[in-house]
């Protein structure tokens, strides 16, 4: 079991930058990968970016060059660092915890955290 916490959302300006951090409570934290996901207004959820336990990492095409993905294990902490925002990065950014495979393959997670806000204006 892991619990997810997330923070750091906000608004910007596009082009702009913001560190998504997510908080993950328990001894377990070093055994899974972690993934970050998004989901627009009337959208599904979208896959953002990933990385692995070893550190191995894994983006989407549409943030790949302008986001990265990074842990601390001594934190327990997982970030997103985005830059150069678009305003179609809007949306709630979900941190994720599970086995690579399922994150970066199947696109679905056991553990979710509760979401923080994203907001790019144009």
């Amino acid at each position: 079991q892991v619990q997810l916490v997330e923070s750091g959302g906000g608004l910007v300006q596009a082009g702009g930058s913001l560190r998504l951090s997510c908080a993950a409570s328990g001894r377990t934290f070093s055994t899974y990968a972690m993934g970050w996901f998004r989901q627009a207004p009337a959208k599904g959820r979208e896959f953002v970016a990933a990385i692995s336990r070893i550190t191995n990492t894994y983006y989407s095409d549409s943030v790949k060059g302008r986001f990265t993905i990074s842990r601390d294990h001594a934190k327990n902490t997982v970030y997103l660092q985005m830059n150069s925002l678009k305003p179609e990065d809007t949306a709630v950014y979900y941190c994720a915890a599970d086995t690579w495979i399922r994150l970066v393959k199947l696109f679905e997670s056991d553990y979710w955290g509760q979401g923080t806000q994203v907001t790019v204006s144009s």
